[in-house]
């Protein structure tokens, strides 16, 4: 039973993450984690800032369309207010 749960132990020790000892190493780690989260930091922004200013565009674009296919969104018209009808009283 020992030797299967120290084979197991290897097996995940080989994935698991190690802090370098070196001290110079351990800064040049933590400088590329940085690097690269600021990294999709900035992609992230510009990619979402691109993803409204497309969204704005086409809104434009659609709303310009539509004004010149259709002449005019506004029916003008007359109107008269026609009462309800007392309803005869059946027996």
């Amino acid at each position: 039973m020992y030797s299967r749960f120290f084979q197991f132990n290897q097996f995940r020790a080989l994935f698991a993450p190690r802090k370098p000892r070196h001290p110079l190493v351990r800064v040049a780690a933590g400088l590329l984690g940085l690097a690269i989260l600021a990294a999709l930091v900035f992609v992230g922004v510009f990619v979402g800032a691109a993803m409204i200013i497309a969204g704005v565009a086409w809104k434009l674009l659609a709303q310009r369309k539509t004004a010149r296919t259709a002449p005019s969104q506004v029916v003008d018209g007359e109107y008269h207010v026609v009462r309800k009808t007392a309803l005869p009283l059946s027996r």
